[in-house]
């Protein structure tokens, strides 16, 4: 029993031993105090790789005069459109915003876009209403088997 006792003292000590052997680095604060430079971290410099700037950060001056525009029209702004999106702007789509119960923190909301008459254009979508569709095939042309199954596989009684 004293042979397992000693395995066990060894493996604690080994195992208190042997870990500062394989650190890769030990900070020591100097004790002369003089300066010492720092290894930076290799992913401090992967994460500056991907701190990209994402989405739109402008808003192109045309669409800025849309916007204007619509605001002018909805009396939520005076004056004349300039295609600049300046603090005057800003407070008018706030307040567009605020009155229609919306954000008003992210410029401008796709709600607010669209309740202006600015959002996007499905006139020429597939599924529009002037769209120029074949007229469905009269019924005689349709075989009696198919209406039949039809018929009954749905369940529908004439």
């Amino acid at each position: 029993m004293s042979s397992s006792h000693a395995r066990l003292a060894l493996l604690i000590s080994a195992a208190l031993i042997v870990p500062p052997v394989f650190a890769s680095h030990v900070h020591r604060s100097p004790t002369s105090g003089q300066s010492t430079t720092t290894h930076t971290l290799s992913h401090s410099r992967h994460r500056t790789a991907h701190s990209r700037v994402r989405g739109q950060q402008a808003i192109e001056p045309e669409r800025v005069t849309q916007i204007q525009q619509a605001l002018i029209r909805e009396h939520y702004l005076t004056g004349e459109a300039n295609g600049k999106w300046d603090a005057t702007t800003e407070a008018a789509m706030q307040k567009y915003q605020a009155d229609n119960g919306w954000q008003t923190k992210l410029m401008p909301d796709s709600r607010a876009i669209k309740k202006l008459g600015l959002g996007p254009d499905y006139s020429t979508a597939i599924n529009a209403k002037n769209g120029n569709f074949a007229a469905p095939p009269a019924t005689s042309s349709i075989p009696s088997t198919q209406v039949a199954g039809f018929d009954s596989a749905s369940g529908v009684h004439q």
